[in-house]
């Protein structure tokens, strides 16, 4: 899932390395950003990154058309508008989840965006505050859907704007699966997918099977083990689980160096693995050696080296030739 100052590039080169075919997603950027900002520096990604969505935020249908050309200039095959994230700052830009309450600005938006040929999905939430009916989310599917969206991610449980922090929404409000699986009954041709709670992959497997949506949608959970990614991934595409959490970080350790040699800092590269080692031996120094030294200006690829040393696992050096 899309998730901001998390899923930069570096971490989505990271998780590809976990899964091959998931979708990925980037932070949201705003139109505006892309408009006025270095936009070629928040749309870079790595050759090897596979599929990955571009989350938009913004009102604007004009912003929304120039950012989709710009962000199909850049090889991104898939836009994604942020309709759920319920923070002060995002409302305060009327972006995210506070658009709900404007189904025809979403759609005109979504619209203009359809211009530079993407496929366009939007991310939202089940209502708002005291609008949480199911009536309040058909109007706003119905009228999405009709300017030509035909996915959805929903977000199982409502946004409160006023008085939650957008951590405590995504916990405060309880999950309502049971709502799910009556848009899904509504909505048989849309493709919908479940977020929201979804840790593993015996719960992906029930949230898919109590709501009869298509696909997961899965957030925090995979950041903090990108294990759960192979996993997934194994038992969504019957493929061969990789022999071990460490076991698909050749590519990524590819990556490193050549991000270093670039003249990227080694702490924006190691701040995504922490998870990687959850529950192995030694995770816990490793984690501390990468907090503690990985920071440093003149830190470089012999300490991410050490850190692993700690895991006691041996790590082929080059993912090529792994």
């Amino acid at each position: 899932a899309p998730m901001m100052a998390w899923t930069d590039r570096h971490c989505r080169r990271l998780h590809r390395c976990y899964a091959a075919k998931a979708e990925l997603f980037t932070e949201m950027v705003t139109t505006d950003a892309l408009a006025y900002g270095d936009a070629d520096a928040l749309l870079r990604c790595h050759p090897d990154s596979g599929p990955v969505t571009v989350q938009l935020g913004g009102c604007d249908p004009e912003g929304y058309a120039r950012a989709a050309e710009r962000v199909a200039a850049a090889g991104f095959a898939r836009l994604n508008i942020n309709v759920g994230c319920p923070s002060d700052r995002v409302q305060h830009a009327r972006i995210g989840a506070c658009l709900m309450r404007e189904p025809a600005t979403v759609a005109a938006c979504a619209e203009a965006a359809r211009g530079a040929g993407l496929p366009v999905s939007v991310k939202c939430r089940l209502g708002l505050d005291g609008d949480d009916t199911d009536d309040f989310v058909i109007q706003f599917i119905d009228r999405v859907a009709a300017a030509g969206v035909s996915e959805f991610y929903l977000h199982a449980r409502i946004a409160i704007l006023r008085g939650l922090s957008p951590a405590q929404n995504r916990q405060v409000p309880p999950l309502q699966y049971d709502r799910l699986q009556r848009l899904r009954a509504r909505y048989p041709t849309l493709t919908l997918h479940a977020n929201g709670g979804i840790d593993s992959v015996a719960v992906a497997r029930s949230r898919l099977r109590e709501t009869g949506c298509d696909g997961v949608m899965i957030g925090r959970a995979a950041y903090q083990n990108p294990w759960l990614l192979a996993e997934l991934e194994a038992a969504w595409r019957h493929t061969p689980l990789p022999d071990g959490p460490l076991a698909p970080l050749p590519p990524y350790l590819d990556y490193v160096r050549e991000q270093l040699a670039g003249g990227e800092r080694l702490h924006a590269l190691t701040r995504h693995l922490h998870g990687i080692a959850r529950g192995l031996p030694g995770a816990r120094a490793f984690r501390r050696h990468l907090s503690e030294y990985a920071n440093r200006p003149d830190a470089g690829m012999t300490v991410l080296e050490d850190a692993l040393g700690y895991l006691g696992q041996p790590i082929p050096r080059s993912g090529r030739a792994a």
